[in-house]
């Protein structure tokens, strides 16, 4: 517009005191553009010092929540999701304290963390890592303490004791501390006696209850694809679930081998 406003003037041949008087009566018409364009470039100027600023200052966001708290639980979480507890059984995870004088440094990208293939499952170094332009790595040790279900004496049981509700329970023990093949329930076991006397707090075992004892009196179940015939026996020796053992039949007076399938029964597979 302005540019049209001197074409104007010059056509029109003004003396100079004539374009000084325009100028003046309209001068809002030529200060108005000027304005203008000063006021954006200041905006411009804001702008680009804005973004300049956001693109060179570096990323802070973890680094408020980097410290010992937060390391912790990022570890424990790793572990929980990376090993499995036994089946049936619980996973108590400690993780150890890390030096105060450590500093920990800010990481911008994801904080990365690796188990590694050779740990005995009780002792574990986790390895986190960062992998920022000034990557970083940090061991943090953890104690991982696995309980499983096992079926213990809850008071003394005396030899030849026959096990019951009394005397028996479920309680969650250290798998690392277990020996011996254990019951996790008394499903199979409730009825059958003690073979020596047993401790509190010590695990049922097969070694320690037979659930078919010597001289004792048992059922034996003569099983064919044609047939089943039960008679009644005398066990010559002691068993547990699955084990193989003689009994003498007491009507015939003949000793058999047959595998122990329960309390005081005896299966012979023909």
């Amino acid at each position: 517009m302005i540019v049209h406003i001197i074409k104007i003037l010059t056509v029109l041949n003004l003396t100079l005191s004539e374009k000084l008087s325009f100028y003046a009566k309209h001068r809002r018409v030529f200060l108005f553009p000027y304005k203008l364009m000063t006021k954006f470039m200041i905006y411009m100027k804001i702008f680009i010092i804005y973004m300049l600023t956001a693109l060179l200052t570096p990323s802070r966001v973890n680094a408020i929540t980097l410290d010992q708290e937060y390391l912790t639980n990022f570890v424990k979480a790793f572990v929980e999701k990376n090993i499995a507890p036994p089946t049936e059984g619980k996973m108590e995870i400690k993780v150890a304290n890390i030096d105060p004088r450590i500093n920990i440094k800010p990481c911008t990208s994801p904080l990365q963390a690796n188990i590694p293939e050779n740990h005995n499952g009780r002792n574990v170094n986790v390895k986190i890592y960062c992998e920022d332009s000034t990557s970083w790595k940090m061991f943090i040790p953890v104690k991982i303490r696995t309980t499983i279900p096992v079926l213990v004496a809850i008071t003394t049981i005396n030899k030849g004791t026959t096990l019951d509700n009394s005397n028996v329970a479920v309680r969650y023990k250290n798998q690392s501390q277990i020996r011996g093949e254990i019951f996790s329930n008394s499903d199979t076991v409730l009825g059958a006696k003690s073979k020596r006397t047993i401790s509190k707090d010590t695990a049922i075992t097969r070694r320690n209850i037979c659930l078919v004892c010597k001289g004792e009196s048992v059922i034996i179940t003569a099983v064919s694809d044609d047939f089943v015939i039960k008679t009644s026996g005398t066990a010559l020796k002691d068993g547990s679930i699955g084990d193989q053992i003689s009994v003498k039949n007491q009507r015939t007076g003949r000793t058999v081998i047959g595998k122990v399938s329960s309390i005081n029964h005896v299966v012979i597979n023909l």
